[in-house]
């Protein structure tokens, strides 16, 4: 499979969350992937943009959050950025003591560690960025 990108743009309101899914699944037509792996695709890539949404814009909406997927034959990888101050993810509550099961901002990194192959964020000037990767080969 050739290599692919697809791009997408959202302000920062909670209401754009609805345009990740038709995103989603456009990159899904195109690429074809497994059930399984569009739903960890579809769940932690809308828990990326909503983070990038509520906690690194505030939810202002003269900023904009940016994610780029580029998918080939081995791997999947799913950027999104935002124009927040970033946070150091070693900063966020662990989600797992009891008190911090609430937070959200603490199960949103959980659940996409969890459901990702690899997840990194990177703190820049101009904002955070999360990268989410999925491993294509290993999933048949």
């Amino acid at each position: 499979m050739r290599r692919m990108v697809f791009e997408f743009e959202c302000k920062s309101d909670p209401k754009e969350i609805a345009k990740v899914e038709p995103f989603l699944n456009q990159i899904n037509k195109a690429t074809r992937m497994d059930d399984g792996t569009f739903y960890r695709l579809l769940v932690a890539g809308t828990e990326a943009i909503n983070n990038g949404i509520l906690h690194g814009n505030k939810s202002d909406p003269s900023k904009s959050v940016f994610a780029t997927c580029t998918v080939d034959s081995r791997t999947l990888i799913f950027r999104v950025k935002d124009q927040g101050r970033g946070f150091k993810p070693e900063d966020v509550p662990d989600p797992l003591e009891e008190k911090n099961l609430l937070k959200t901002s603490g199960r949103g990194i959980f659940l996409m560690r969890s459901l990702m192959d690899n997840v990194t964020f990177t703190v820049t000037r101009e904002g955070t960025e999360v990268e989410l990767v999925i491993d294509m080969h290993h999933h048949g």
